[in-house]
């Protein structure tokens, strides 16, 4: 008799918890739908980026610009539909990696998140798209440039910031009217991000009367890059353009070095963080890139943000922070003009963006790219990366 009572109590007990365990799985996967109690909607908003591996530091740059949104949409206090809200901020590493990213997608899906920052790269960002525009999910991009992000015929892709097209364009007529490189060699890393850019540059160089030497490629993990610069020494450009990121950028300018290679190096905005003059030390001096954006020194809420972020973080700011801090204001606030964190009602509130942000004026063209979008140019200069106009670039020619 005990044992059947005992073997009774077990099976109810069993039932019981495999009832709870499907109540808790319909709640996580309950697509886009904020959790509310008696007095306080909670939000959640995802916050997508590489945070291990060679390119973590610009994921936590970037994941740092949007708890700093919402830290403070917190301090102040925001009402949605007469309901006081928590923002609460989500944050996944997808590894810079596609399949990663669609997996974190789908996480953040399934986890009620209503929209997302990012990804960081547009290798990672254009996969999980798709997944986010069949949930009918919005994301907002500070840092994705490759065309393709806004060309796939989704309402909910947003980006704040220029594309790799104009930085290509601005590049390559900054390489061959100014510095009057003739002989060009591309180099690019075989990502979405690395290669697009570098075949916009490419085409570029060659309508502003340029010449394109050799093309080579690498990956974004290579860090031995002796074999490829040792073949377009032959060639003797005059510059060679990288699309990729700071982390093989670093290494290949010193081994360019190493090689005797006087060629002036430039990258884009991939190049254009304070790791790759670390990286590289003394043998980046003189480089150039350029940023998707208006200078730091032109942006009207920078020097403000810049305080902000350091007391926060305790650390500079590598690139992206100040556009996804303005990318999760831009879904803070179209929540708020939607007076609701439904993305079926605030996800139309996003393409009438009208917002004065840390990097510019917000305003999106039909197809979400950013409208006006501005390009600027650097060069490293002492350790910095410094802005130029045409007469401020310190070499007058492309060979060093």
């Amino acid at each position: 008799m005990n044992k059947i009572i005992n073997a009774s109590l077990v099976a109810a007990t069993a039932a019981a918890l495999a009832a709870c365990g499907a109540s808790d799985k319909a709640a996580t996967t309950e697509s886009s739908t904020p959790a509310a109690s008696a007095d306080q909607l909670t939000v959640k908003i995802g916050s997508a980026n590489p945070l291990t591996g060679p390119f973590a530091h610009w994921g936590r740059d970037a994941d740092n610009g949007v708890q700093l949104a919402i830290e403070e949409a917190n301090a102040a206090g925001v009402t949605l539909g007469g309901q006081k809200v928590k923002f609460e901020v989500v944050s996944e590493d997808d590894q810079a990696d596609p399949k990663a990213a669609t997996q974190v997608a789908q996480r953040f899906i399934d986890s009620g998140v209503v929209a997302v920052v990012g990804h960081l790269t547009s290798g990672a960002a254009i996969p999980a798209s798709r997944i986010y525009n069949d949930a009918g999910v919005p994301m907002v991009a500070g840092s994705v440039t490759s065309p393709k992000f806004t060309q796939q015929g989704y309402n909910n892709t947003f980006r704040i910031i220029a594309n790799d097209l104009q930085q290509g364009q601005a590049l390559a007529k900054f390489a061959v009217g100014q510095l009057k490189a003739q002989r060009i060699a591309v180099i690019d890393d075989r990502t979405t991000y690395g290669q697009g850019l570098a075949d916009d540059f490419a085409k570029s160089v060659e309508a502003a009367g340029g010449k394109v030497v050799k093309r080579e490629y690498t990956t974004n993990s290579a860090t031995d890059f002796m074999a490829i610069l040792t073949s377009l020494k032959a060639q003797n450009p005059d510059l060679i353009f990288y699309g990729g990121m700071d982390a093989q950028a670093g290494p290949m300018v010193k081994q360019l070095r190493k090689l005797g290679m006087k060629a002036a190096f430039m990258g884009a905005d991939g190049v254009n963080t304070p790791e790759f003059a670390k990286l590289a030390g003394k043998d980046a001096e003189g480089a150039y890139a350029s940023s998707a954006g208006a200078p730091k020194e032109a942006m009207p809420g920078y020097a403000s943000f810049n305080d902000k972020f350091k007391a926060r973080f305790k650390t500079d700011i590598q690139a992206y922070a100040p556009y996804t801090y303005d990318a999760a204001r831009v879904l803070l606030d179209a929540m708020k003009r939607a007076e609701s964190a439904d993305p079926k009602k605030f996800m139309p509130e996003i393409a009438k963006t009208q917002l004065q942000g840390v990097t510019g004026e917000i305003a999106f063209e039909p197809n979400g790219d950013i409208k006006n979008g501005a390009v600027s140019l650097y060069q490293l200069q002492a350790g910095s990366w410094k802005g130029l106009t045409p007469d401020t670039a310190k070499t007058a020619s492309a060979a060093q």
